[in-house]
This record gives C-alpha cells, structure tokens and sequence, in this order.
C-alpha cells in the first residue's frame, strides 16, 4: 500500500539572531588559512562581534562527520561538518546544550549547487540534530553576494564595509602565503620563514582590529579604495621577512597545487598535509591562492552577463561595473604585492585562462571549480611555471570528477605535462601520497636536467655558481625577486641570472 507524504522540502533556517544577542554570543568560524582566520578573527572583533575559530581540523573531526551526517559525502563536508560538530559536542558536556545553542553560532559559505557548497546546511542539521543540538544556529554566506545584510536588528550583518574589508584581508593573507613558500624551502635556519608569517599576520591583525567599525555604503567603498592602512602594515610585515638567510642554489622541483577549493587550500590532515610533505620530499611548492577563486568568480559573471546582452535591462552596464570591480580588484592585490618588493606571484589573466580551457571544457560550467583548474594546469605548464601540477579532489566529487575526465584530453594535447590527480578521501595517506611521490620522482629528474643545462648555458659549473652567488649576496636574499629566464626552477633561473644566459 503506498504512502503519501505531505511534508514538502524545507530549506535550513535558523533562529532569530538579534543585535542586542551579539554582546553575549560568539561567532565560530573556520575552513581557510590560518592567516585567513586570524585576520577574520579580527575583522569581526573590529565590527562589534566575539569571534573565535574552530580548532584544527583532525582525522578525528572527519570520522565524527561520516558518523552524525553521511558517510558517503565528500571529505570536505565531512572533515567540517566534524569539526564544528566536535567542538559543539565538547562544549554541551562542560556547559549544557542549551547554553551552547544561546552562545555560539556558525558562520560559513554557502552558495546554490548540486555539490556541498548546496547541501552544508542539510549535513550540518543532521548532525547537529543527532548531537541533540537542533536550536544551535547557523548562517551561509552566499559567495555570489555583496551586501547580504538582513536588516538593523538582525545580529548578523553581512553587509558591504565587512566583505571589502574581508577581501583586503584575503589578499593580504595570500600575498604573505605566496612569499613564505617561496622562502621556506631555501631558508637556512628552519623555521625562521615560518616565525616571521606569524609575526607579518599579527600587523594586519592589528590593522583588521583598529578598522572603523560602521560606515554607510558608498562611504565605506571610498575608504576602502583610498585607505593605505593595509598597505603600511604589509610595509612593517616585509621588514619581519628581512634578515632570513636563503640558499636559492638548492635544486628544487616546482610544484603548482590546484583542486577543488578547499582541499587546494587547506594546510592540514584535510589533504593529508600535502604542503608539508611536498616540501619534505625536497620540492618547491606554489600554493592555491584564494583570490584567484574570486577572482575567477568576477570573470564568470561577467560570462553570464553577456550572455543577456540585448535581452536582459542593464547586462551592458552591470558588465561593465563587475569588469571595472575586478580591476580594481587586481589593482589592490597588485599593491598588496608591492609591499612585498613585487615577489608574491600576480594572478594570472582570467581571460587567458578562459582561452586555454575552452577546446576542453565549457567555460559556462560553473560546478566545483569550473574551467579554472584545467586552465591553471595547463597555464603553469605552457608559461614554465612548474614542473608537476598536483590536483586535489575530494573523492566522488562530481565536478571535479569532470575536470580530471578533461585533463585526459590536455595530456593528450601536451603528453610532456607531469600531472597528479589525487583524489581525497581523507584518511588513505599511504595510497595518496604514494601515488603524488611518483610523478615527484619525475618532476626531480626534470628539475635536475634543466639544471644542469642551465649551468651550461650560463657556462659555469655548481663550484662557480655558489662562488658567483657569494660575489652578487642580493640573490640570496628574501625580497630579491628571482627573474623567469626560461627555466622553472628557481636554482635554474638563478644560475641563468648569474651567467647573464636564458633557456
């Protein structure tokens, strides 16, 4: 006998959260960076809000994940969902349930999606309704949003002054992220690159915390287009980077990350530490930075904006008005990077990147990453940026199943790329690792070769080059920026550099 239900679907919603609750409750927060978090740590203590990040995230944290939610979601899902769930739990045991729903609430992304970006707010609820826990609150940011404020009276005001000062910090958190790897693997005393990242976040820290705390709309976007607060406190970040003594002439090779966000951006068990291990094994390792996602968000709408040329009021002009918010958005990078004498990488040109992914995938696919990672790939193999790319997808991820499915064709196109796809589960290191070290093994040998024809080109040999190095000291120090002479390995282009040659 078959039956009917009469419930329809309901959407999360959580309970009222109310400006005069915000004295007396803590917004968690987590799923970037540690410089990310410590800087929106700030930001949200600086516009009249208790913060606190979650704790790192632990294998732990994804089991709990699998167990409250589903276990066949994706490892970023579960990896979160455990995270906060642990925490929460933690905190019921020593002061209550209810006082745990009255005292926190949970801040995260969200966004329309048939992958988890759509679905946190179903995992979350299940597992906050198997800890017993239903009245906790929690709030999703939409990604595809600017001024998402609800209202004077709500608790939560997600408006304009506090998401351009979180890009600022983005950019700032990324600008330091790029500079600290490509310090770290050369340093010569270790963890002296790592001591000074922690000190460079505390100035724009500090900067974040001393922020005006309300500014109406377009008085906040004037300040923030004019303000150079951000960029004295990168000024006084550089200066912690600056006695760090570097070997430049230790053969490395170059390793670009890509992924899906998360995964390509986390530094932790969430990927099985691949940062960490990669530069253990001896390589070089270009991180995944954040801004370029958003980056490549602004460079999608302007794609669907387009597509409404003529049919829809106002394409042409909103067009125009995101193009112009994503130079702008380039320009305050671009200076965030001056401050740090030019060497954090800039963000590669969305267009081109458009232009090498279209003969493989469809630029108007906007699951998981898009066009972007076959688009990095293929751009820091054609421009001789790195010797390996190394993708990290979360297991069974459908968008990301059809970015790896694509890169069969760009291998097809370029056989010479030496590609990693690592497909994350979260807790099968040895097979993960394992299969990321033998495309390693290439990319050393790659890195060797070129090295040694960069010393013939140069005409010297290592003894000459490490003498030469000692007659030009600038090129072993932080802010001196390596130039691209043909070759991808920083050792390569500073022999290359020495001997006045190119490959």
């Amino acid at each position: 006998m078959s039956r009917i239900l009469e419930e329809s679907y309901r959407a999360y919603e959580p309970r009222p959260f109310t400006a005069d609750q915000r004295k007396d409750v803590t917004l968690l927060f987590g799923g970037v960076t540690w410089r990310a978090e410590k800087l929106l740590e700030g930001l949200f203590k600086s516009a009249g809000y208790n913060a606190q990040r979650l704790p790192d995230v632990t294998v732990e944290d994804l089991y709990l994940g699998r167990e409250l939610a589903d276990v066949g979601q994706c490892c970023p899902t579960a990896f979160t969902t455990g995270n906060l769930s642990s925490f929460l739990r933690n905190e019921a045991e020593a002061i209550g349930a209810d006082e745990v729903a009255e005292k926190y609430v949970y801040v995260t992304a969200g966004a329309c999606g048939a992958c988890r970006f759509g679905q946190y707010h179903q995992s979350y609820e299940l597992a906050l309704k198997n800890l017993g826990l239903e009245a906790f609150r929690m709030f999703l940011v939409q990604q595809h949003e600017i001024d998402q404020s609800k209202g004077k009276d709500a608790g939560l005001q997600t408006d304009i002054h506090l998401l351009l000062s979180t890009a600022l910090g983005m950019m700032a958190a990324d600008a330091i992220q790029d500079l600290e790897y490509q310090l770290r693997p050369y340093e010569l005393e270790q963890g002296a690159t790592d001591r000074a990242a922690q000190k460079a976040v505390s100035e724009i820290y500090d900067v974040m915390l001393s922020r005006p705390k309300h500014m109406p709309k377009w008085g906040s976007v004037l300040w923030h287009a004019t303000t150079r607060r951000f960029l004295k406190a990168m000024r006084r970040a550089r200066g912690h980077f600056e006695d760090i003594q570097l070997d430049r002439l230790r053969v490395k090779p170059m390793v670009k990350i890509t992924g899906e966000f998360y995964l390509a951006t986390a530094e932790g068990v969430q990927n099985y530490n691949m940062h960490n291990w990669l530069e253990g094994e001896g390589a070089e390792v270009q991180p995944a930075p954040m801004v370029v996602w958003f980056d490549y968000l602004m460079r999608y709408g302007g794609q669907k904006l387009e597509l409404g040329f003529g049919i829809k009021e106002k394409a042409r002009q909103n067009y125009v008005l995101l193009k112009l918010g994503q130079r702008f958005f380039r320009f305050k990078y671009d200076q965030m990077r001056r401050m740090l004498g030019s060497v954090p990488r800039p963000m590669p040109d969305q267009d081109k990147l458009g232009k090498l992914a279209a003969p493989f995938f469809d630029n108007m696919i906007n699951g998981g990453e898009g066009d972007l990672l076959i688009a990095k790939a293929i751009w820091a193999h054609t421009q001789r940026k790195a010797h390996m790319i190394c993708e990290l997808s979360p297991y069974g991820c459908l968008p990301n199943t059809m970015s790896i499915g694509a890169m069969a064709a760009v291998q097809g196109r370029y056989p010479d790329m030496l590609y990693a796809p690592i497909e994350v589960k979260g807790d099968s290191d040895v097979h993960a690792l394992s299969r990321c070290q033998m495309v390693l093994a290439d990319a050393k040998i790659r890195a060797q070769e070129e090295f040694e024809s960069a010393l013939a080109a140069a005409g010297l040999t290592a003894d000459e080059a490490r003498k030469r190095a000692k007659e030009h000291p600038k090129v072993n120090t932080p802010f001196w920026k390596v130039p691209h002479r043909g070759a991808v390995g920083t050792a390569s282009n500073v022999v290359l550099e020495l001997g006045n040659a190119t490959l």
